[in-house]
């Protein structure tokens, strides 16, 4: 008789629409642990901008692969499965439920697809030419190379643009990403919200943002020595930010993380502008 896996639950779906809230719900129901997946918020202060979740929105729930790594070091998709995964394991442990909680689709399906990634070392001369130029100049480096790795790119995500010249570099072209079996029942529950309400929900949190500091926040990065080329790769893609230019930032950030999320069919989605059942869920 084939052994039951033990079940890991996946909350997803794009910024704002209250995913660390729901995510902090279940674990008080089910006895769990939340690991973030958010491609941002593994770098120690990117608090505001970001949206991380505060000590007092915790509520006593342990979070984990929050503030893991200096934002002026790199930070990757396979080391953050590999974190990711043993966190899994510790809370599993205990004898508690691990809640893997973020909007990086990314991040999400390294582990529930047990994506196994090339293990090409960094490069670290060609890391420093390539971090010289825009993103449409690499990715057009990148589709010479290998065009096939070029169609299903983020083609303004910089750091895997980089990531994946340098692998192409090394092998010739990017390989297919494997997967392995994986141990464990997945439940994936996607937040979304209708664009009207979603757009508020933005609106409110830049709000919030501004208000807590948000500006300072970014003066206080780039006095610790982060370049505007590095804040630009965290999403702050703008020099002077206005409140206008952060929320169509982040609208178009929603995007983005919608159009990757659609391509997954085993995401169970629910409407978060209705009142949503722990029960039900």
């Amino acid at each position: 008789m084939p052994r039951k896996k033990l079940q890991v639950i996946i909350i997803l779906g794009p910024t704002a629409t209250g995913k660390s809230s729901l995510a902090v719900k279940i674990a008080k129901k089910v006895n769990g642990e939340i690991i973030s997946a958010d491609s941002r918020q593994v770098y120690k202060g990117l608090d505001i901008g970001t949206g991380k979740i505060t000590e007092k929105e915790m509520k006593g729930v342990p979070h984990y692969l929050l503030d893991v790594v200096n934002p002026k070091s790199k930070f990757t998709v396979a080391e953050y499965k590999k974190l990711a995964e043993e966190k899994i394991k510790e809370i599993l442990a205990r004898g508690k439920t691990p809640i893997i909680c973020g909007g990086t689709g990314f991040y999400i399906d390294a582990v529930t697809k047990g994506i196994i990634f090339p293990e090409v070392p960094p490069n670290t001369k060609l890391r420093k030419i390539l971090e010289k130029k825009e993103t449409l100049e690499l990715f057009k480096m990148l589709k010479k190379i290998d065009r096939r790795r070029a169609k299903n790119i983020d083609q303004n995500n910089k750091v895997r643009l980089i990531r994946a010249i340098e692998i192409a570099k090394a092998l010739g072209k990017v390989p297919l990403l494997k997967n392995k079996k994986v141990d464990y029942k997945f439940i994936k529950i996607g937040l979304y919200l209708p664009p009207d309400k979603l757009k508020k929900n933005i609106e409110k949190r830049v709000k919030g943002m501004f208000k807590a500091g948000l500006l300072n926040e970014i003066k206080k990065l780039k006095k610790s020595g982060i370049s505007e080329k590095r804040l630009k790769e965290f999403g702050f893609e703008y020099d002077n930010p206005t409140y206008e230019k952060v929320i169509n930032e982040t609208i178009k950030y929603t995007k983005r993380q919608m159009t990757w999320f659609k391509r997954d069919k085993e995401i169970r989605w629910l409407d978060a502008s209705k009142k949503l059942s722990l029960e039900k869920i």
